[in-house]
């Protein structure tokens, strides 16, 4: 049994296709609205000398609002820490971690810059490791660094947040949700934590802090991952009454996306986001295989990578695309390449996967995988 508001394009697909059975509610509980949604321009907000560090004012004054009523607020920001990038401004040095291809966070409680693929931290460098002058700045904002300045904003709330790093304890992410739930802190602050499944009757107020984060994601699903998770976090709005508002600060309001949150409107960005899929023959038009090759060496990664793949284009012709580098290109020393391969629906994975292991056994009889990882992630059908 699969449910949900937002249910993934494919699944949805198939149950529009028969595959699955399809059960609709189309009605709210206790038939209350759904929460108002608003699209801050940030930029044009900005001009207007409407924003205070991260806040626009229309954020502002909806989560006062909502404390003088007596109610609760949650405040939605897809980063944990402090600040997403520390940066040198004289220069324009960007520390990164020496194990992975990634630029570090700062985590103001631990004064540490902190790999989040590997873990590994990092002391604040006093002077630029580049140019030897003290200029490391930090910049951004992270869960950390908001709930600090909505401390300042409303310093008689009670505010609590909820991330990696706050519910790291056995009980950390239990104690979080009963005391707001109890009405014991008034704004929660959090992550995609806070975007699903959770049911409190006072709140009244949604901030989505940063929403181009989400959208701006090099992958063809992130539209998909940021309607669904903009789309949750606002149904945390306005349960118990018809007075939900819902928040979400951009710079890019005239993406498509948003006039779909306006009027939370599934079925439209559904047929938007599907007719897509169809176009450039995705998902569930076709099934995705990765390939993914990972070395300590980055030309041997390279090497293995493009013999995998031209022995591959010889069996599946222009099935295949790359290999090419993924979004980070280097974790815990390793080296990354992928390989992409599109498979219709039709044809027989079992097929593809033999196709694929003869290849590898090949390759490692030859050596030529000598020292590398191989795996692969079959997208689901």
């Amino acid at each position: 049994l699969l449910g949900s508001a937002t249910p993934a394009v494919d699944t949805y697909y198939k149950a529009l296709t028969g595959r699955f059975g399809l059960v609709e509610l189309t009605e709210r509980y206790e038939g209350l609205r759904l929460p108002h949604v608003e699209i801050v321009d940030m930029a044009a907000a900005r001009k207007r000398g409407e924003v205070e560090g991260t806040f626009s004012l229309l954020t502002r004054r909806l989560v006062n609002e909502s404390l003088q009523r007596g109610e609760q607020s949650i405040l939605f920001i897809n980063r944990r820490g402090y600040a997403p990038i520390a940066r040198c401004k004289l220069c324009g040095y960007v520390p990164k971690c020496e194990n992975c291809d990634v630029s570090l966070t700062y985590h103001r409680h631990s004064d540490k810059l902190i790999c989040h693929y590997c873990g590994t931290p990092y002391g604040v460098p006093e002077v630029c490791p580049a140019c030897k002058e003290p200029g490391i700045e930090v910049l951004g904002y992270g869960s950390e660094r908001v709930e600090e300045e909505i401390d300042s904003l409303f310093p008689t709330a009670s505010i609590a947040r909820m991330d990696l790093d706050t519910t790291r304890s056995k009980d950390g992410y239990e104690t979080i949700i009963d005391n707001f739930s109890k009405g014991k802190s008034q704004i929660l602050v959090g992550t995609q934590m806070v975007t699903k499944g959770l049911d409190f009757g006072r709140v009244s107020v949604v901030g989505v802090i940063n929403a181009d984060s989400i959208v701006n994601f090099p992958d063809f699903r992130a539209s998909e991952r940021a309607f669904n998770m903009i789309e949750q976090v606002a149904g945390r709005a306005g349960r118990k009454s018809d007075n939900g508002v819902v928040a979400v600060q951009t710079y890019n309001p005239s993406h498509p996306l948003f006039d779909f949150l306006v009027r939370h409107d599934y079925e439209g960005y559904y047929q938007r986001e599907i007719q897509e899929r169809q176009q450039y023959n995705y998902p569930p038009f076709v099934r995705i295989i990765y390939v993914y090759i990972k070395h300590k060496d980055p030309a041997a990664v390279s090497a293995i990578a493009f013999e995998f793949a031209s022995r591959l284009r010889v069996l599946l012709g222009n099935r295949v695309s790359g290999p090419d580098e993924p979004y980070v290109a280097r974790i815990q020393t390793l080296y990354i390449r992928r390989i992409m391969l599109k498979i219709e629906t039709q044809a027989s994975i079992s097929k593809v996967k033999s196709l694929l292991n003869d290849i590898r056994i090949e390759m490692t009889n030859s050596r030529q995988l000598s020292g590398a990882v191989l795996y692969y992630d079959v997208d689901p059908m």
